[in-house]
């Protein structure tokens, strides 16, 4: 069908503010009367609070000084359940945890001040690993560290073991990671008994931040008011922690009846905020001597750190995407989120997949070895196909073709003259390449009955002038939220782009969208718009002011006596959850999501064996996405998401002392930097989704699944090295060279 702008690079909505410095970030804004405000943290992991000292030396009498008996309504960061307080009270459960607020017009003093603040803790035993907590050395959440346990049962897998021809088995980790957006989290609140609680802020998720003040002040919803500012990226890392921030601006503002800004610096942001969480995972798989997988036995566990925060939700999309894009008669998947004394992990970049397919994908690379088949002749001979079904019983509908997109990376890529070129040219050579590839899925949008329960809403409003303003709570933060919003509203309004107008998300303005998050934004909240844009349309049509054939002079023609004869003109939405979709919670079983993404990405690297340096000399990107709606924004995500995962693979190491991140600077928590990065080759496919907006599905969070394991793979290829762990620094690959010797 020809479209006049899905599809077309048209230009970003939001660009020109932001090349010429006009876009306001939370940092640019100002009022009067300003103060500043500072967190008093935890000094180590575990403990219980005995007393806070403030030294001699300091004006006290000027601060603001808030501690947990000032808050108004209940103290906690209301999220998913209510375990994480917003300041501690009594004990903490974690380094960096918040204990008291200061404020202070003055925020060169106020730092003096926050370091004249000592906080007595009694310490005691805390638990720092995946397999501490398991074995329950100390009990730091609930009665058994578990925060959530989940099980997903497919055919028998104890069964199969005696009359399979092989059995494979392999243990597997993912470290930490930060998200690293270039604008740090930063809140401005104003607060009173007469105004309620209005906040300003960096965030991912303006109804998260209000749902977490409700519970904090006791106000009734009307009274709570969030607006996000400009956003200097997020990946996860704003979704939930800026209702901390903004819980902690507000209750500085509410005590001291004056404007509160807090803005941390890079290494308060990198030592207390959420990363990716940790995991171990455990696969045990049959394969028959045709190469076809015959069970998988798999154990899936990642660290949550102190409190629950999104760890369920993580768990839910690592355990789902644990068993890949493959069929097997036999499944079973075990998966934990657990306590320990770290900071609290959470949402990052595809959230649990990166994890989980990272094992599976290196774990078929030596499965395909054992029983003596190239790796990608395994994966081709159990590739899902239409009509299977996954791990968790959903079948797909979807007209997949995972062997055309391996053929079409793997032609792109010159994979097979360069695997075998490599094999036969390193030997003797000090500096080895290797070639490797991955194949994935990624589920778009929120996890079975999560949409449902969201039921987000959109709308648009007409002016006599004929532009149109989108109102919606999903949130711009460099991808592209307003560019695409901007074309899927014209062209199903039949309008130019320059009629649009995006209205800035503010809780008092905008419905609730649902978060911006999990791949949802195009194809859950652009398919709203789109609806919404449909709709009115055709109210226009109906009342015979547009006429067929009408040019945006027409349409605002139109608009102008419409708005005149029947007063406004708009459009309300909201989601309607397909027929024939249908997920049971308890079971975990069902159609978990109403599409996927799929992918081949091949990773050619070379590796330096007397230095363990690895480079990636290049890189192949081959996804099938449904319609892309902006094909520069749609590259540009992936060539992003490509080099986090670069990073993931090989560089961004947090390291962990007593439950502290103590490399918390960028000169030591090594990132990817362009010199780091190889050319990216961008390929979609397009298979148009009937449900998303033109045929559109989400791919924001694709690319972090399949670049580590592709990457892990063409490094196994050129050394020889068994690469279980990322990220594969040069002391990583170290050890590992020493058991290829050995």
């Amino acid at each position: 069908m020809e479209t006049r702008f899905i599809g077309k690079s048209v230009q970003r909505k939001e660009g020109r503010e932001k090349v010429t410095g006009r876009a306001q970030y939370v940092d640019d804004l100002k009022f009067p009367d300003l103060l500043h405000g500072v967190t008093v943290r935890s000094p180590i992991a575990r403990g219980r609070i005995r007393a806070i000292h403030f030294e001699d030396g300091i004006p006290w009498g000027e601060f603001t000084i808030v501690q947990a008996k000032d808050i108004p309504g209940k103290n906690c960061v209301a999220l998913i359940i209510e375990d994480q307080p917003c300041l501690a009270d009594g004990v903490v459960n974690h380094a960096e945890e918040p204990i008291l607020l200061l404020a202070h017009p003055d925020k060169y003093l106020l730092e003096e001040a926050r370091r004249a603040v000592q906080i007595e803790i009694e310490p005691l035993h805390g638990i720092f690993t995946i397999e501490e907590s398991l074995a329950r050395k100390e009990i730091v959440w609930g009665s058994d560290n578990i925060f959530k346990s989940l099980l997903i049962e497919k055919g028998n897998v104890d069964e199969v073991w005696s009359s399979a021809d092989f059995v494979v088995e392999g243990e597997y980790h993912t470290g930490a990671q930060e998200q690293l957006y270039i604008e740090p989290q930063g809140m401005i609140a104003r607060a009173s008994e007469a105004e309620g609680v209005i906040v300003w802020g960096s965030l991912q998720c303006p109804y998260y931040v209000h749902k977490a003040l409700l519970r904090l002040f006791g106000l009734p919803k009307e009274r709570i008011r969030v607006v996000q500012t400009e956003t200097g990226g997020g990946f996860g890392g704003k979704e939930e922690y800026p209702s901390m921030l903004a819980a902690h601006a507000a209750l500085l503002a509410w005590k001291s009846g004056k404007p509160v800004k807090m803005i941390y610096d890079r290494a308060e942001d990198m030592a207390a905020t959420t990363k990716r969480h940790p995991s171990r995972t455990r696969h045990r798989t049959a394969v028959s001597r045709d190469g076809k997988i015959l069970a998988m036995d798999i154990d899936f566990a990642i660290d949550g750190g102190a409190y629950e925060t999104l760890s369920p939700v993580v768990l839910s999309r690592g355990t789902l995407h644990a068993a890949g894009p493959y069929t097997c008669p036999n499944v079973r998947v075990q998966s934990r989120a657990v306590a320990t004394n770290a900071p609290p992990h959470g949402a990052f970049r595809g959230f649990g997949a990166p994890q989980s397919v990272f094992a599976l994908e290196r774990h078929l690379d030596r499965v395909a070895e054992v029983a003596g088949f190239a790796p990608d002749e395994l994966r081709r001979r159990n590739f899902l196909r239409e009509g299977d079904a996954l791990s968790f019983g959903q079948v797909v509908r979807e007209k997949i073709d995972m062997e055309r997109l391996m053929s079409r990376a793997f032609e792109l890529s010159d994979y097979y003259a360069k695997r075998a070129h490599f094999e036969e040219e390193n030997r003797g050579l000090r500096i080895k390449k290797g070639i490797g590839f991955a194949a994935f899925l990624h589920g778009a949008v929120f996890t079975g009955s999560g949409e449902e329960y969201l039921a987000s809403e959109a709308a648009l409003e007409a002016t006599p002038e004929g532009r149109v303003r989108v109102l919606a709570g999903s949130t711009e933060m460099g991808q592209g939220t307003k560019t695409i919003f901007t074309q899927i509203a014209a062209e199903a309004l039949g309008i130019a782009c320059d009629q649009i107008d995006i209205v800035q998300p503010d809780t008092a303005d905008v419905p609730n969208s649902g978060p911006t998050v999990a791949s949802r934004t195009a194809m859950i909240v652009g398919a709203l718009v789109e609806s919404a844009g449909r709709a009115m349309r055709e109210t226009l049509m109906r009342s015979e002011l547009l006429k067929p054939g009408y040019d945006s002079s027409g349409f605002s023609e139109a608009c102008d006596q419409y708005i005149a004869r029947f007063g406004p003109l708009g459009s309300f939405v909201k989601y309607e959850h397909p027929r024939g979709l249908h997920w049971d919670d308890e079971k975990y079983q069902g159609d978990a999501y109403a599409a996927y993404a799929w992918a081949i990405y091949v990773a050619e690297v070379s590796v330096d064996l007397a230095t363990a340096e690895i480079h990636v000399d290049d890189f192949v990107a081959v996804q099938e996405v449904g319609k892309v709606i902006n094909p520069i924004l749609a590259a540009g995500q992936i060539e992003g998401g490509v080099a986090q995962g670069i990073g993931l693979a090989l560089y961004e190491n947090v390291v962990w002392q007593e439950g502290r991140m103590v490399n918390g600077q960028m000169t030591n928590y090594i990132m990817p930097t362009s010199m780091d990065v190889p050319p990216i080759r961008v390929f979609f496919e397009e298979i148009p989704y009937g449900r998303g907006p033109a045929g559109a599905k989400g791919i924001g969070e694709l690319p972090l699944d399949g670049t580590a394991p592709a990457i892990a793979n063409a490094i196994a290829h050129a050394t020889g090295a068994d690469v279980r762990r990322i990220p594969v620094t040069p002391e990583a690959l170290l050890e590992m060279l020493e058991n290829v010797h050995a």
